[in-house]
């Protein structure tokens, strides 16, 4: 972004793109109410054409695409033969190209550079277009109130449990009502956008931790699993066919359990004592995860995502912050008992058999 761009020009912007206006819990309220969008220029955006282009995606990555429709919205992993999550992609196909948005321009170029070298005889073409086009995102069902000359138009599939996914949180949860999307428009059309109301990515973010959503550019590191952080929920079809890592995907929900989950952390805020992304997290004497994102919201306070390993106790833990410790109340997302659908009944012990 520019000084000339519509969001950076504001008064009271801070960042490029502005992570706030000069107050990011206020910015929260008129955000999740569709009246203001954020700025996400910094995203990548991949195309990926050609007729063979979804079946060819489907059979490198985790969700079901062949049958997506013009228009609908979903996400995907390409994951690492052992499972791991390497790239995590939102996807919208609008009948002649698929729009593949992803958190950051390094992740973007990594992930194209492996589509290239994966095309062989394929019938299809991907391209990097994350200098041409920009990423808007907003809530509600025209954030850009029909402005911005819109290319697609991505949206989030989190408030409820995709064809194919299945769910480890338990009871109600709160995405029920999402309703957040991602605009692609020409870079150029972003002075279109100069009349609406801005908020910056910190009120995005406060927004995305309360509804427990994973993000690849703050919850994922090299040994993260899909199941972990409850992503079956949106990225995974459990009943398609073969695909990199889906031995794993299938072992570990059918016949094990995630080795680690992810928690909301509800952060004792009375000491002032600041909380960052990479901070520790202890239960007891030890050491049992890591802090992946931290937000002020505007009705909850302080929170946090965190992922746990599997062992650690469901009760209050304390984060080790720079200035000192922070006690922590935990929100379960993933519980420690999660995976291990399949029910397999064990086996007797030989010497347990009569004879």
């Amino acid at each position: 972004m520019t000084d000339a761009d519509p969001f950076t020009s504001r008064s009271g912007a801070v960042g490029a793109p502005p992570q706030h206006y000069g107050n990011p819990i206020a910015e929260q309220r008129p955000l999740r109410a569709g009246e203001a969008v954020v700025d996400l220029s910094d995203r990548a955006v991949l195309t990926v054409t050609g007729p063979d282009r979804l079946s060819w995606l489907d059979s490198l990555t985790s969700q079901s695409l062949k049958g997506l429709a013009p228009g609908e919205s979903t996400e995907t992993l390409l994951l690492d033969p052992s499972g791991r999550v390497e790239h995590a992609a939102r996807i919208v196909d609008d009948g002649e190209t698929a729009w593949l948005l992803l958190d950051s321009r390094e992740s973007g170029a990594a992930l194209a550079s492996f589509l290239d070298r994966m095309r062989f005889m394929l019938r299809v073409e991907v391209a990097d277009r994350s200098d041409e086009v920009a990423t808007v995102g907003g809530f509600g069902a025209d954030p850009l109130r029909g402005l911005g000359s819109p290319l697609a138009v991505w949206r989030d599939p989190w408030a409820e449990i995709t064809r194919g996914g299945h769910q480890y949180a338990q009871g109600e949860h709160p995405a029920a009502d999402w309703d957040y999307s991602e605009t692609v428009i020409p870079r150029g059309a972003l002075a279109e956008l100069s009349d609406l109301a801005a908020a910056g990515t910190l009120a995005l973010e406060a927004l995305r931790i309360e509804v427990w959503r994973p993000r690849a550019a703050t919850e994922l590191d090299a040994t993260t699993l899909p199941h972990e952080l409850d992503w079956l929920r949106s990225a995974v079809h459990l009943s398609k066919g073969c695909y990199r890592g889906q031995e794993t995907v299938a072992k570990v929900h059918n016949l094990g359990h995630p080795p680690r989950r992810l928690v909301m952390l509800h952060l004792d805020g009375s000491e002032n004592v600041v909380v960052a992304a990479g901070d520790e997290v202890r239960a007891g004497e030890k050491i049992v995860g890591r802090v992946t994102a931290v937000a002020q919201h505007h009705e909850l306070g302080p929170v946090a995502l965190a992922v746990l390993k599997r062992s650690a106790p469901e009760g209050d833990v304390v984060v080790l912050a720079e200035e000192g410790e922070v006690a922590a109340a935990q929100e379960v997302i993933v519980p420690v008992d999660a995976g291990a659908v399949a029910e397999v009944p064990r086996l007797p012990r030989l010497g347990a058999v009569r004879r």
